[in-house]
């Protein structure tokens, strides 16, 4: 490898790839425990769009690069006195949790800060042991967003979220699991491939169910009678109870293509 590529693996930047029907999304900027740049944030909106206009992207995983999730928002970036990263920070958010398909955070090291913002609007969260969360603006004399508050209060109510926020500590994946911030801890050396096993699943699985699913869980119930018509014409229910009869594997054949972003309550 010479320096030329050297340089570009540790520039800070998105990776991707894609392989049956997940997509899996790298932060990566090593020199700095993969704390996302202005740039990264205002990457990862298009990367994502382009994923959702993909349809064979079912899934989305979210990772860090290495053994750190991401450390937060690149400090040298909220310098800027107009605020411009912290706003293209909650666009990036709010990208990632109207993401039309399943969305699930891999957590390894430090997921602090932006990390825990990024981390909190997937749908789901998976976390290796030993992992630690944290969010931190009251270090740095920050007003954390309203959505982004609104998000985590919902995820781990209101005395977890003020005591994150007040206090900037960080908590272990014991605390995590049990305040709702993660969904599953496994241990070390078991991410990798229980994310692969269970993003397969997702993939698997109707994307009819799953997309109502989630609007309903964002509070979207005014969209009853939409997944009503969807339902009725989509032909999956069918097809899920015949494959349960037949005892094979179903085919749905209902996508999000064209039934536009998902709604969120942030």
């Amino acid at each position: 490898m010479d320096l030329r590529e050297q340089a570009a693996r540790t520039e800070p930047r998105l990776e991707h790839t894609v392989a049956d029907g997940v997509a899996t999304v790298v932060i990566s900027n090593p020199a700095k425990r993969n704390a996302m740049t202005a740039d990264m944030w205002q990457a990862l909106p298009v990367l994502l769009e382009g994923l959702a206009a993909d349809p064979g992207v079912r899934v989305v995983v979210l990772t860090g690069a290495g053994d750190t999730f991401c450390a937060g928002a690149d400090i040298s970036s909220l310098r800027d006195p107009g605020g411009r990263p912290q706003a293209l920070a909650v666009r990036a958010e709010e990208a990632l949790a109207a993401f039309p398909r399943p969305t699930l955070a891999a957590v390894r090291g430090y997921c602090v800060g932006g990390g825990s913002q990024l981390a909190a609007a997937c749908d789901l969260r998976f976390a290796e042991e030993g992992a630690s969360f944290g969010v931190t603006p009251a270090k740095l004399g920050i007003v954390y967003p309203s959505s982004s508050t609104r998000r985590l209060v919902t995820l781990v109510g209101p005395a977890t979220a003020k005591f994150l926020l007040f206090s900037g500590e960080l908590i272990g994946t014991e605390r995590a699991l049990r305040t709702g911030l993660v969904d599953e801890v496994l241990p070390e050396g078991g991410l990798e491939d229980r994310v692969r096993a269970f993003s397969r699943v997702l993939a698997s699985r109707s994307q009819l169910t799953q997309a109502a699913a989630k609007e309903f869980a964002d509070g979207r119930e005014d969209r009853d009678g939409y997944w009503s018509r969807q339902a009725s014409g989509s032909g999956d229910t069918a097809e899920g109870v015949a494959a349960f009869l037949e005892r094979r594997a179903p085919r749905f054949t209902w996508t999000t293509e064209g039934a536009g972003p998902t709604p969120t309550s942030g």
